[in-house]
């Protein structure tokens, strides 16, 4: 039975990776995946010899010897500990997407726009960069890179021109997404499974990620493609609107909030993503309240107006509910591995059979060579499950040296593919950009960053 999950996963897991060949969304194999994986080991569970308690991080003793309804209690017990972890994941995403929805809503990131005063093609590049590894840190890496690029689709009349920044803000906004608790998936992953705190994260990977995002746009630079000026469009656009540099800062500072909020209450950080949403859709409805003047029409009509107008109906409508059922999806499937044990034996022979590089983490030998390894192959298959995986496969505890590795490499490592990361594939769909073209004039540039930044992280955690 063990055989079969392993093969059902497998055949999910390439359905995912070859989603734009089998015109398939890959949230249709992960919630298939998850749901027979978890169906085959109710089937099954008498045939099993271990299982993993994920609350405890270790193996039940003597589970083989149980009596049945006492597996099936247990294995109850552990779905409804990973729905749980799952769900606190969905919940804090859900609460984000929903403030960049209010934000974009007012129009707020057209004030970003007002900022870019120059013509230059590289300064261009060094602006959009440091917004997109800025950015991404707050608001998460898939929304700056959606943002940005809608920015230089006004800023920017030539397509061929486009492509070359969309690739650096690609791999800028990844790096920034990295050194945050809330810029990538993956990296809030970890810090919601109490795997990396903010401030160690913070230092143990803002500067391997800058690096990650300066030594490529430094090399870009120097490019045809970045020398001389800008024909700028001529076309401005819609004006900010009244409220939209409130809306802004205001739901970009919600957000920063959060992780204040879990240092001081040690509350999930969803709970706080809650708050913060609840205070930004307050003012957003007041403020909508007063853009659209409904007092003066009649009750029925007034109804209407205030449904069709609200920041929050408006706001919840646009979420990209698909990306969530997939997380759904591949995280419970992965669960079902990691319950097997599979994961934690997967571990055990990985930490055994790969060369060392002489890493010492808390006592633990862990190759490095293993983590380049999780982040190349980010490029290839999606960092989500990948970084699930590691979960169930290390037990080192809090800020051990070797999630901040994880969360830089899972983070970073996507940028070397346009399929290998969220930002990327939006991109590619943005701006139509060849998978081909993307791998021959982009993807070493990624590459020459991650090896950069691994270097930096290496040698700095050696004194921290």
């Amino acid at each position: 039975m063990e055989s079969a999950i392993i093969l059902v996963f497998v055949l999910g897991y390439l359905a995912i990776t070859l989603e734009h060949n089998l015109k398939i969304d890959k949230l249709i194999p992960a919630l298939v995946m998850m749901a027979i994986c978890w169906a085959l080991i109710a089937l099954g569970i008498d045939g099993f010899g271990t299982w993993f308690d994920s609350s405890a991080h270790a193996l039940v003793d003597n589970f083989g010897g149980m009596e049945h309804e006492s597996k099936l209690h247990l294995m109850e017990e552990t779905l409804l500990h990973h729905l749980g972890k799952t769900s606190e994941i969905l919940v804090f995403l859900l609460g984000a997407m929903t403030i960049v929805e209010i934000i974009d809503y007012f129009d707020g990131f057209a004030t970003i726009k007002s900022f870019i005063k120059t013509k230059s093609k590289s300064k261009i590049l060094w602006i959009f960069c440091f917004l997109a590894f800025i950015l991404s840190a707050i608001i998460d890496n898939l929304t700056a890179t959606i943002v940005l690029i809608s920015i230089l689709q006004k800023i920017v009349k030539e397509r061929d021109v486009r492509i070359w920044y969309a690739g650096l803000i690609i791999i800028a906004a990844n790096a920034g997404g990295a050194w945050s608790p809330i810029g990538d998936v993956t990296t809030t992953m970890l810090w919601i499974g109490n795997k990396v705190s903010t401030g160690k994260l913070v230092s143990f990977l803002l500067l391997p990620s800058l690096v990650c995002m300066l030594v490529p746009a430094f090399i870009a630079s120097f490019l045809p493609a970045f020398k001389g000026d800008l024909n700028v469009s001529e076309e401005e656009g819609k004006a900010p609107g009244k409220f939209s540099a409130r809306m802004l800062y205001l739901g970009l500072g919600a957000i920063v909030f959060v992780p204040i909020f879990k240092t001081v209450t040690h509350l999930p950080p969803y709970v706080g993503m809650m708050l913060s949403l609840g205070v930004v859709a307050t003012f957003a409805e007041i403020y909508s309240n007063s853009k659209f003047n409904i007092t003066s029409l009649d009750e029925t009509d007034g109804e209407h107006m205030a449904a069709h107008h609200s920041p929050v109906h408006s706001s919840l409508s646009k979420i990209e509910m698909p990306s969530i059922l997939f997380f759904l999806g591949i995280l419970m499937a992965v669960a079902a591995l990691e319950s097997l044990g599979q994961l934690f034996g997967f571990a055990s022979w990985l930490q055994e059979s790969t060369p060392m590089l002489g890493t010492e983490l808390a006592g633990t030998r862990v190759s490095d060579l293993v983590v380049l390894l999780l982040g190349v192959g980010s490029a290839v298959i999606d960092n989500v499950p990948l970084v699930a995986a590691s979960l169930g496969m290390f037990s080192e505890s809090l800020d051990n040296q070797l999630w901040h590795f994880i969360a830089y490499a899972a983070g970073t490592g996507g940028s070397m593919l346009i399929i290998g990361s969220a930002a990327g594939v939006v991109a590619m769909g943005m701006e139509k950009i060849d998978f081909f073209w993307y791998l021959k004039k982009i993807a070493w540039l990624a590459f020459v960053g991650f090896l950069s930044g691994a270097i930096v992280f290496i040698i700095l955690r050696q004194f921290i």
